[in-house]
């Protein structure tokens, strides 16, 4: 083989009656003497997860930002989160990339007609940074969302260009309030200006999306039936592989599959749970959808990795609640609900209890960087691969603005991104100048302007 060059190829997928499961980057899938660089097996370019969070931050209010509640107060290198909502990301700091002060102008209302509804645009312009019609029919127009301009570039290679994943319930349809349609306010991916895409909530679904073989409904209900793992359905695939590869890929290729079944493993507890009769905190969701918002966070994030890992997709987004959600976390240590805690009324107090609750959202974060770290991916880890964007297209929810928007990235983006770095931009910056810079640094490098953009952002 050493003479040969003989390798695996990298699309090597380990097939079973409804399962078809890509590989992770073996040692076996690089020709003998060729650097990874030159290697069809390289890793697949840059993995974008875009993740929203609704409701501006307690840092966009007056009293937020002298508090420095949001963003830290200096800038360069140098910067302290502590008195921040960001302070779980301190582990990552090397890593991470706050953009602070920038806005979402095509979130404002234009016309008379559109006040009131900022709740009802904010979801749509996030990725697109463009100005939603305001329709309640089938007329619905915004604009092509910036993981979408990605996948259509770069993600054509990979089984599945792109995957959107969301925790809230997204069940309604039509009009949803304000003169607006609910696909507005539920969908964060925009593959046209006309073409919404539909986010998956049920852990189960998203399992199937990147592990399944396109079996009926029928088929996949018989497998659930059954209690089997997926891995029972590949079993003499994995046996003839471990044949062909040496004792590290052996040993790679048992942790992937573990980490497979361990999250196959956690989505079958839920469902026993769930299935059992027992009374249910969420009684209308599907019976895939953990009680548990951290539980389901943690599935999801997982799911991530391993598509991620396995190069089933380059590109994931991921809406991590719904504007106006009520949703009380305990486990912040705040009882408000959500949307009522963001009507602080430019209480101190108040405003300092969103505060903590926009802690709590970012501290789920650490656990997807971590897995992301974790990972070995060619010459690094897909952290180190990766660029994740948390942020939203609200900023004061008081007063349901859209200047001083949240917005941290963190990955180096094979190289795209240093890390360690807080750069405030001017007043008056429009987030797409940040989308802009983002996609011209993965790839697009012809693309003149993303919606309302001006121009790059020295990040």
């Amino acid at each position: 083989m050493f003479i040969t060059k003989k390798h695996l190829s990298r699309r090597t997928m380990l097939r079973g009656m409804g399962a078809a499961v890509s590989l992770p980057l073996l040692e076996s899938m690089l020709p003998a003497a060729t650097p990874l660089r030159h290697t069809a097996a390289a890793p697949t370019g840059t993995r974008l997860a875009c993740i929203e969070m609704v409701h501006g931050s307690a840092g966009a209010s007056k009293y937020g930002a002298e508090k420095n509640l949001w963003s830290p107060a200096e800038t360069g290198k140098s910067f302290d989160l502590t008195p921040t909502a960001m302070l779980p990301l301190q582990p990552y700091k090397e890593y991470v990339t706050i953009v602070s002060n920038t806005d979402c102008h095509n979130a404002e209302a234009f016309e008379l007609g559109e006040v009131g509804a900022d709740h009802f645009r904010s979801a749509a312009v996030y990725l697109t940074q463009s100005k939603p019609k305001m329709t309640e029919g089938s007329d619905i127009f915004c604009g092509t969302s910036m993981d979408q301009l990605y996948a259509q570039k770069l993600g054509q290679d990979t089984p599945l260009p792109s995957i959107q994943l969301s925790i809230e319930s997204l069940e309604q349809s039509g009009a949803c309030s304000y003169g607006y349609a609910c696909a507005y306010t539920d969908m964060i991916s925009w593959a046209s200006p006309t073409d919404p895409l539909p986010m998956t909530r049920d852990p189960r679904m998203v399992f199937e999306q990147l592990f399944g073989d396109g079996a009926n409904d029928k088929q996949r209900a018989e497998f659930r039936q059954s209690s089997k793992s997926i891995m029972d359905w590949i079993t003499r695939d994995v046996a003839r592989l471990k044949q062909k590869v040496g004792a590290q890929d052996r040993q790679t290729l048992n942790e992937y599959l573990d980490d497979i079944r361990e999250v196959e493993r956690r989505i079958q507890k839920v469902e026993e749970h769930n299935a059992s009769g027992e009374a249910r905190a969420l009684p209308d969701a599907p019976v895939g959808v953990p009680d548990s918002w951290e539980e389901h966070i943690k599935l999801m994030f997982d799911l991530q990795v391993l598509a991620f890992q396995a190069g089933v997709t380059r590109v994931s987004a991921f809406k991590m609640s719904r504007d106006v959600s009520q949703r009380v976390w305990l486990e912040s240590g705040v009882r408000t609900a959500f949307h009522a805690a963001s009507h602080h009324g430019g209480n101190p107090l108040r405003i300092e209890e969103f505060g903590r609750i926009n802690k709590y959202h970012v501290a789920q974060i650490p656990y997807f960087l971590e897995k992301l770290k974790n990972t070995a991916d060619g010459d690094g880890n897909l952290l180190d691969h990766s660029i994740v964007m948390y942020g939203s297209a609200m900023g004061d929810g008081n007063v349901h603005n859209h200047k001083r928007c949240p917005l941290f990235l963190v990955g180096h983006g094979n190289g795209a991104l240093q890390g360690n770095l807080h750069f405030k931009a001017a007043d008056g910056t429009p987030m797409a100048n940040v989308h802009l810079t983002l996609l011209r640094k993965l790839g697009l490098h012809d693309l003149e302007v993303f919606g309302d953009s001006t121009g790059e952002v020295s990040i």
